[in-house]
């Protein structure tokens, strides 16, 4: 009786051992996000003896992690989105504002959208500046890493017209990559259809505003366009 118990115990130590342990993500981790599109900032100090400190007899402190507090504004059509962290600012618009479908090619209405963010940028006194281009599902991946790529390109030599040299860029396409809503309706992927433009928030930095066109922002770009974080974002068949 006491056979099958062991064989089955030692089935199960070799498939564990086989699988190993499931891979884990980091606690802070953002699926919706690119690397490198946030700044990271270390934890506070804290000091386990201060008197104002209230432990238990032999309690510990867990280590100081920073809990990132966010601010999110949307228009009432999802056309434009500002985010607000305890580090970074970052704008998203949809690529209907910005391009025709299936376009890398600024339309006159975005000229006005991108100058209030690089208004914001100069408020914000930002020198390295994120440019990311996104699409959503629909059509070949390779049509829409390329399409992603040049309309950050395009929002980027909106902003560098805007913004001294002073500023570097980093313009990245991602194609369906990172998507924020469901590619499953029109919705969704017009939403995935979208620009980001992103930089770390000053010191002095002003407060927030609903709309891109009430805010001020300053960005320099680097000759190849390789260093700030703006994300533009379109669908291969829009």
């Amino acid at each position: 009786m006491a056979h099958p118990a062991k064989t089955t115990t030692a089935t199960l130590t070799a498939l564990l051992l086989l699988l190993g342990p499931a891979p884990a993500l980091a606690d802070d981790e953002d699926p919706t996000a690119p690397p490198g599109s946030t700044t990271t900032s270390p934890p506070p100090e804290v000091d386990s003896n201060s008197p104002g400190l209230k432990l238990a007899d032999g309690a510990t402190l867990a280590p100081a992690k920073v809990l990132d507090i966010k601010s999110v504004v949307e228009d009432l059509g999802g056309e434009e989105r500002r985010e607000d962290t305890n580090t970074d600012v970052k704008f998203a618009l949809q690529a209907e504002v910005l391009f025709p479908k299936d376009s890398a090619k600024l339309n006159p209405e975005a000229n006005a959208r991108i100058k209030a963010i690089a208004e914001e940028a100069k408020a914000q006194k930002a020198t390295d500046v994120r440019v990311f281009g996104f699409t959503d599902n629909l059509g070949s991946y390779g049509h829409g890493k390329k399409l992603s790529r040049q309309r950050a390109e395009a929002v980027h030599d909106e902003l560098a017209g805007h913004l001294g040299p002073e500023v570097t860029f980093s313009v990245r396409g991602y194609s369906e990559d990172y998507p924020i809503a469901d590619n499953g309706s029109e919705e969704g992927r017009k939403k995935n259809r979208r620009v980001e433009v992103s930089f770390p928030r000053g010191t002095t930095g002003n407060s927030n505003s609903n709309s891109a066109s009430d805010i001020n922002n300053t960005s320099t770009s680097t000759g190849n366009g390789d260093s700030v974080s703006y994300s533009a974002a379109t669908s291969p068949t829009r």
